[in-house]
């Protein structure tokens, strides 16, 4: 059966109305429909000026949102109703808003950069093409979607380039994100720049997000002892019974402080937090198969680590693997490289029969992690296998907007352009073609903007590429591969969106992670210049 275009859902955030605009939208709209100029056929490019985070590139994400907006796209009685009764519709015709009533996108076309890609500064990310007044109505809407999820694709994917492929990353934002749109948004652009999972457990209902999570220090803290587990029963893998949990986790804590003074001096404890090992047992008991728990609640080396242990090793007795730790505060590098060394040591001193796997444990970090610390960490060394990272990722701390605009760059076929004494705020005119360029090894060169009635760069051809604003800057070419980066991703006249454009969040992210692996040759300089 052939596919035909489609429209999609509305946006995962209800706030996305017809109404989500600024009021100059309105009034220009008005203008432009008062002087009967509303018609005029119109090429809007949205672009961004600079690379965020003083960075090297962006990466372009809220495209399946973007088109979602533009498929349901229509004023509401009670959206006409709220307009005609605010102050600056007094001096409105109201034959105006018999308008608004039968407006849709059925006449606009878009043409976009694939969700996911790596784009670069004044390439558009979109053209908006169209009657000018439906174009110019929907310009608040595109940025909004468009700026954020960018904003935290690129955030999150300059965390993957320093952390490496191996770490997991872990989104845990939600508490300090902007509000609940802000937070299930950070989760999902998170998910796309290259992070494994989130606590959120919304953004993962919604987007299919891996969750993650395990306890707080509320919950050790809320044990006073041994007398707040209640049954100590736990069920085996094989459907058998343990009829006392909490005296074989005694038995193994007694097991290895008969091996302790084995560990070096400095690794040594005395005598662990009770209620800490309370804790750990009651969650083993409710977790046997996701047992990773926090151990900074009292002292990581001296309780945390030796509770873990004493718990883990009553696990893997019963046929459960333990999964590991995590560390919420203090030495990030020191506590989990002595950590790892407590995990060995374990293995190495009881064996394979008690201990097996036990020095390779995950060990987790959530200590107010950012950029700058994955650097840090890299540097001075780590033995920390996933991170949880929060408030500087979903924040944007060190850049909180991406600064994309939305310009007028045609008019009934003619370019437009706007003007500036800041060079960098002069657009560029006409509706533009873009392409990448690629070199034999593989590795892309550069993207080219060509007006549309030029000839497309081939295969095999040398091409001369001059920047638009600095003469001095220009470079032949010679592409082995040529990339055309604009596609259509929307067509009202022709039912919506193309049968063949797959806007799933799997797919952009994949998208995002072969992009930055091809390129990050390019971008590896970019890491150790950061301030």
């Amino acid at each position: 059966m052939t596919r035909r275009s489609h429209r999609l859902p509305p946006c995962h955030n209800s706030l996305t109305t017809a109404l989500l605009m600024d009021t100059y939208q309105i009034t220009m709209a008005y203008a432009y429909w008062k002087n009967g100029t509303h018609a005029r056929s119109a090429a809007f490019d949205l672009i961004f000026r600079k690379n965020p985070f003083s960075g090297e590139f962006t990466i372009f994400a809220g495209l399946e949102e973007c088109l979602r907006f533009i498929s349901n796209f229509k004023f509401t009685e009670e959206d006409i109703s709220f307009l005609s009764n605010e102050p600056l519709s007094t001096s409105m015709d109201v034959n105006f808003f018999k308008f608004l009533r039968q407006l849709d996108c059925t006449q606009i076309k878009i043409f976009a950069q694939l969700e996911g890609s790596i784009v670069f500064p004044r390439v558009p990310l979109m053209r908006v093409e169209g009657p000018l007044v439906m174009v110019q109505l929907v310009e608040t809407t595109l940025l909004t979607l468009v700026n954020y999820a960018s904003l935290v694709a690129t955030n999150a994917a300059r965390h993957r380039l320093v952390a490496g492929d191996s770490a997991t990353l872990l989104e845990f934002g939600l508490r300090r994100a902007q509000g609940p749109d802000g937070g299930v948004s950070a989760s999902r652009y998170a998910y796309m720049g290259g992070f494994n999972g989130t606590s959120n457990l919304e953004a993962g209902r919604q987007f299919a997000i891996p969750c993650k999570g395990t306890l707080a220090h509320s919950y050790v803290q809320s044990h006073q002892g041994f007398q707040d587990i209640g049954d100590p029963r736990l069920r085996l893998p094989d459907g058998n019974m343990c009829p006392d949990f909490l005296a074989l986790v005694m038995d193994r804590a007694a097991l290895l402080d008969r091996y302790k003074e084995s560990f070096p001096d400095d690794l040594r404890w005395t005598k662990t937090n009770q209620s800490e090992l309370a804790a750990f047992t009651s969650y083993a008991l409710a977790f046997p198969s996701n047992f990773l728990v926090l151990v900074d609640t009292y002292d990581v080396l001296k309780s945390g680590i030796p509770n873990f242990l004493a718990v883990g090793l009553a696990l893997r007795s019963c046929g459960y693997e333990p999964l590991g730790i995590r560390i919420d505060s203090g030495d990030l590098s020191y506590l989990s490289l002595r950590a790892r060394e407590m995990l060995q040591h374990t293995q190495d001193l009881l064996g394979a029969s008690y201990a097996e796997g036990f020095a390779q444990l995950g060990i987790t970090a959530s200590n107010d992690i950012h950029e700058e610390v994955l650097h840090s960490l890299n540097q001075h060394g780590h033995a920390i296998t996933s991170f949880g990272i929060g408030t500087h990722l979903v924040t944007c701390l060190r850049q909180p907007a991406l600064g994309c605009v939305y310009k007028l760059v045609e008019i009934d076929g003619a370019p437009r352009i706007k003007l500036s004494e800041d060079v960098e705020k002069v657009t560029i005119p006409g509706r533009k073609e873009a392409f990448r360029l690629y070199l034999k090894n593989g590795e892309p060169v550069v993207d080219v903007m060509l007006q549309g009635d030029e000839p497309t760069p081939k295969v095999d051809c040398r091409i001369l590429c001059r920047h638009p604003f600095i003469s001095s800057k220009r470079a032949y070419v010679q592409p082995a591969r040529v990339e055309r980066l604009f596609h259509l991703v929307w067509d009202g006249m022709n039912g919506g969106v193309p049968p063949d454009l797959d806007l799933s969040l799997c797919t952009a992210r994949s998208r995002c992670m072969s992009s930055i692996k091809m390129m990050v040759r390019l971008l590896s300089s970019l890491y150790f210049c950061s301030s």
